[in-house]
């Protein structure tokens, strides 16, 4: 009976010990089900949250594209050992619509992509910090007598010259920084207060953008200009000619006290001082050979390259030369780094001859035959302009002779001349006239669009390959006529296609940006000289300079 008993409890707690296991069993079993469940869930409303978050990409077409592009960039920029620079896109002249928002994305993949991030005013603070703890710890460690102490010192006396030099540029790069943040910002701040002036209306691609911008510029551009070579060549230039525009921006860097420093360490970007018509005049010797004229520039820059050590840090990408001459371009072929990294100002901007306007600035060809333009600006009203549109000129490259064989004495509303009658004065017949035409010569540039903006008239540009000037900030739309060549027999079609409140409307706004094409001695806010700084303050915008002091200097001879 005993053993019967025994049996029956061994069984019964076996029995039992056999259901708790299985109790157990499902217990961990649905466990495991809903851990995975949960962990699948997770993930699921992990991904939908990041595209949650980023769906916009995709909602403004070609997103991923950027995202792609931004990154294969930033990978290459890493890879390619000619760049000292690293792209920073600014968002300037851009409307309030989709584009804004891709640009938007763009930059900020730019910017965490480099190694320089938003916050780089923080990181140079700590780098401050750690600069100065190193130093602190050097002169700790020099416990050593004779000729050991005197080259420890001279030893931390170089690095910390290398450590103050490089702390320069990033004091410059931080406040930079700070500029294109402000400048991105500006759609959504109060416009400030500018006693003199306030851009605004369709004539700017964005007038609160450009506005900030150019208080920003004031506020910190500097500009260093060389102090090597001697007139004529170099710190000179025409005032008095077609190409015046070369001598009056040198001599009004030269001479300007607000932008230019005498300190190197305390400049955005240098100025390479030399004008390519007086090269042409004093250089050039004929038969189209520009050989002498390359030469010239080749050795200038090696002078200064091996003198300071900003044009080898950056490979010149924060150096600038400026030319209103048709080799400008030509000119800057001399050394590949002027032509593919340095901040090229030229009147012929012509993208067809590699101009290209992420990089170069486009300034307008002015002549001023007496050095000034007293006499030149002004024009009557709307209503008092019985002429259609005007042209005069002579033969000059292939887009003329088409223009002069559709219209030159077959219209009288389309008033073209090879050469005007005897006792017609040229400045009269564009204040007399709605819309003036400006075919480009052998070259892009025309001074007739400046001309027509002096005196009120519409200017109508013929050209291919041409950015017309400050069009970085300026809506040329909003005020001008563009004209492919092919469309020169239906000028008429397409002029009196403009109804006249449109056309007062461009009038008008040709008379509010006049000002940013006047020369002014001495120069005043917003002319063509702040004009064209501010063009070549947002290219520096464009670029982050690296202190690498292993950057070799590589001109081809």
């Amino acid at each position: 009976m005993g053993d019967y008993y025994n049996y029956r409890s061994r069984k019964g707690h076996a029995w039992r010990f056999s259901s708790s296991s299985i109790k157990l069993l499902l217990f961990m079993v649905a466990l495991i089900l809903f851990s995975g469940f949960v962990a699948i869930l997770s993930t699921k409303l992990s991904s939908w949250e990041f595209l949650s978050i980023h769906s916009w990409l995709v909602g403004y077409g070609g997103a991923s594209d950027s995202l792609n592009t931004s990154l294969s960039a930033s990978s290459h920029a890493k890879e390619n050992s000619e760049s000292a620079a690293s792209v920073v896109v600014v968002v300037v002249g851009v409307n309030n619509n989709a584009e804004e928002h891709k640009q938007a994305i763009s930059d900020e993949i730019s910017a965490f992509n480099r190694s320089s991030s938003s916050s780089s005013l923080l990181d140079f603070q700590a780098a401050d910090i750690q600069e100065s703890n190193a130093s602190e710890e050097a002169e700790e460690d020099l416990q050593i007598s004779g000729n050991e102490t005197r080259i420890a010192s001279m030893d931390l006396s170089t690095k910390t010259k290398r450590q103050k030099q490089h702390s320069n540029l990033e004091r410059l790069e931080a406040a930079l920084q700070n500029a294109r943040s402000a400048i991105k910002d500006a759609n959504f701040r109060t416009q400030p207060y500018d006693p003199e002036y306030i851009p605004m209306g369709p004539m700017y691609l964005n007038s609160k953008v450009f506005h900030r911008s150019y208080l920003e510029m004031e506020k910190q551009f500097k500009v260093f200009v060389y102090e090597e070579g001697e007139p004529p060549i170099f710190h000179d230039g025409p005032c008095k000619n077609i190409y015046s525009m070369e001598g009056n921006f040198i001599h009004s860097m030269e001479l300007d006290k607000q932008f230019r420093t005498k300190d190197p360490d305390k400049a955005h970007v240098y100025f390479l001082p030399f004008s390519v018509v007086m090269l042409v005049k004093f250089v050039y010797v004929g038969n189209y050979d520009l050989s002498p004229i390359k030469k010239t520039v080749r050795d200038y820059v090696r002078l200064i390259a091996e003198k300071y050590p900003f044009w080898n840090r950056s490979l010149g990408a924060d150096h600038f030369m400026l030319s209103c001459h048709d080799w400008g371009p030509h000119t800057s072929f001399a050394i590949p780094y002027l032509e593919k990294n340095s901040i090229r100002a030229l009147c012929n901007a012509n993208t067809s001859e590699r101009f290209n306007p992420m990089k170069d600035v486009s300034f307008p060809e002015i002549n001023l035959l007496t050095g000034s333009t007293t006499g030149l600006i002004g024009g009557p009203s709307p209503s008092n302009r019985s002429i259609l549109a005007f042209f005069a000129g002579r033969l000059h490259g292939p887009i003329r002779p088409i223009l002069l064989e559709h219209w030159e004495n077959k219209d009288d509303d389309i008033r073209v001349h090879r050469q005007l009658p005897k006792g017609v004065s040229y400045n009269e017949m564009m204040r007399k006239s709605k819309f003036c035409l400006c075919p480009s010569g052998y070259e892009v540039a025309s001074p007739r669009i400046v001309e027509a903006l002096y005196t009120g008239c519409v200017p109508v540009l013929i050209s291919d390959h041409y950015v017309p000037p400050f069009s970085d900030v300026l809506n040329w739309k909003s005020f001008s006529v563009e004209v492919p060549v092919s469309d020169i027999p239906n000028l008429k079609r397409i002029l009196t296609g403009i109804s006249p409140r449109h056309y007062i409307r461009m009038q008008r706004r040709g008379q509010q940006i006049r000002r940013h094409f006047e020369v002014n001695s001495p120069p005043k806010r917003y002319d063509v000289f702040h004009m064209i700084l501010h063009s070549i303050w947002l290219r520096r915008l464009n670029i982050r300079i690296h202190d690498d002091h292993e950057q070799a200097i590589m001109i081809t001879s």
